[in-house]
């Protein structure tokens, strides 16, 4: 008897988004990692922004294809990569170096680059002043995972200052559930992919590390470079690299 077909993840839903939208908050915006774990290169941090009036004017529907960004190839996330960006009313990739994550631990970094990328979507969005009447608009952001590291390096010395502060919902699993999370994460993850790429092609003298295949992660290869040749200067050196 034949084995059964494997059941398909739940494609995500707007639901959270509109629950925040309908508490009175004008933006809503989903962010996800990538590069957490990686040996080398910089970790990044996806927003994606909706307007709360388009989401509960019917305006706004979950992008067609959408999903974890862990559940789709390479090739669907590149082919999906305009769509998303055209469906956010505004969206934006915060870095945090290698350097920065070395100097600074991991989760303070991602909590700068996601305020770095929650800025540039703002600003997009006219809501440093510069757009009529969005000043004062209120911020709902969703955060994948189960720890608000945005909140924790708002207002911090080494922190950018964005023009509207969010208030913060994290979501476990956000990147299944959530549509903005979801479409966030693939966002990040394309870009950083490209970087990690584009690093080995202009740096043929660190083809050894195999970045264009591993994105810096620590695959067999990669771990054995690193102890043959010793880091790069994008390696993260705080890190047990071998």
């Amino acid at each position: 008897m034949a084995g059964r077909a494997p059941k398909a993840a739940p494609a995500p839903t707007l639901d959270l988004e509109r629950e925040i939208a309908m508490q009175g908050y004008d933006v809503i915006v989903g962010f996800d990692e990538v590069g957490r774990g990686a040996l080398a290169g910089p970790a990044m941090v996806g927003a994606a922004a909706i307007r709360s009036a388009d989401l509960l004017g019917g305006r706004v529907d979950v992008p067609a294809g959408v999903a974890d960004s862990k559940l789709l190839t390479e090739h669907r996330r590149e082919a999906i990569f305009d769509e998303l960006t055209d469906w956010c009313a505004a969206y934006a990739v915060g870095s945090a170096s290698n350097e920065e994550i070395d100097e600074w631990g991991i989760g303070y970094a991602l909590g700068v680059a996601a305020l770095r990328a929650l800025g540039e979507a703002e600003r997009a969005l006219g809501l440093d002043g510069s757009g009529p009447g969005n000043a004062a608009a209120r911020v709902g952001a969703i955060l994948d995972g189960p720890f608000d590291y945005i909140s924790k390096a708002e207002h911090t010395f080494d922190a950018p200052v964005v023009p509207a502060s969010p208030h913060v919902v994290t979501r476990v699993k956000g990147d299944r559930s959530c549509a903005t999370v979801a479409t966030a994460a693939v966002i990040a993850k394309v870009t950083r992919d490209r970087l990690m790429v584009d690093l080995a092609r202009r740096h043929p003298e660190w083809d050894a590390y195999g970045w264009a295949s591993n994105k810096g992660y620590g695959s067999a290869a990669h771990r054995a470079a690193i102890a043959e040749l010793g880091p790069t200067p994008l390696h993260r050196v705080s890190w047990h690299l071998v």
